[in-house]
């Protein structure tokens, strides 16, 4: 049996309290990743998260390429988004237990990723427990000791826009490829995953419930869904 973390980036949105309504109403339990300007921009959306029992983890302030920036301005990505995140679950009069970091775009950092994954270490972000995801490249790439939060399969819906050719068909094609490029197998037996999707409200308005679709078709093909755990 195939089982998976959900992890969903680049809250908040318009969609989500729909999306955190929804994944209530499934029994999933996902983490959530929020960049500071889009919790600022919607902030009722990002308390309504908390406020329903979701952990809210840090994405940076305002989602750049860490490796295009100084150690000062990595310092400054992450440490503003958190001032942003410590006062929404103040506001939200709920206990800020677990801080999982996310890299925007999965970019470690360049020259500074070391020196992050310390900085993480000293400052007590939490690491995702993720001792059951086995594929070689996970711990060849040293995903299973960075602190941060990767994923094994990104469904990449935020391709969808005006003027692509990315559809939900490409969705599809991705979560039945047999042989990708990058990430593991989607549907192989007993598989474990982290789950990358996006809250955008651009998305929505292309596919409506696009999220809806996409994890209908994950439980329609056997998959279960992990809660979410720590390893420190």
């Amino acid at each position: 049996m195939n089982s998976a973390l959900l992890t969903i980036d680049d809250i908040a949105s318009k969609n989500t309290p729909a999306i955190v309504d929804y994944l209530k109403e499934k029994g999933i339990k996902p983490i959530f990743f929020a960049t500071g300007e889009n919790v600022e921009r919607y902030y009722e959306e990002a308390l309504y998260v908390i406020k329903n029992g979701m952990i809210v983890g840090n994405h940076s302030y305002s989602h750049p390429a860490f490796s295009s920036l100084t150690w000062e301005e990595c310092l400054e990505e992450i440490e503003k988004c958190e001032a942003v995140l410590n006062k929404l679950y103040r506001d939200g009069g709920v206990e800020r237990v677990f801080r999982p970091f996310r890299f925007p775009y999965g970019d470690k950092g360049g020259a500074n990723k070391d020196a992050l994954q310390n900085y993480f270490k000293e400052k007590g972000f939490h690491k995702v427990n993720d001792t059951h995801i086995t594929y070689p490249w996970w711990k060849e790439q040293n995903l299973n000791t960075d602190i941060d939060t990767f994923w094994t399969f990104d469904f990449a819906e935020y391709n969808i826009r005006q003027g692509s050719d990315f559809t939900k068909e490409s969705v599809w094609k991705r979560m039945h490829n047999p042989n990708p490029e990058t990430g593991a197998v989607l549907f192989a037996e007993n598989n474990r995953h982290i789950l990358l999707l996006h809250a955008h409200d651009e998305t929505e308005e292309l596919l409506p419930e696009y999220y809806k679709l996409f994890i209908e078709h994950l439980l329609e093909n056997g998959l279960t869904f992990d809660a979410p755990g720590f390893l420190c």
